[in-house]
């Protein structure tokens, strides 16, 4: 009997396959420590007043 390669091997290459995730847990403002929700309104209202 011969052994079979990998080229023999039926890989499933489906849309629902995924190999690694989009993004990573660590890679989120919660993985580096920062809370939910902006700052830009502040952000926007504490223009210097040179930027009008």
């Amino acid at each position: 009997m011969q052994a079979r390669g990998d080229d023999d091997r039926a890989v499933d290459l489906s849309d629902d396959f995924v190999v690694l995730p989009e993004q990573t847990a660590d890679d989120t403002d919660r993985g580096w420590g920062e809370r939910g929700g902006g700052n830009d309104d502040w952000l926007l209202a504490e223009r210097p007043p040179h930027w009008d």
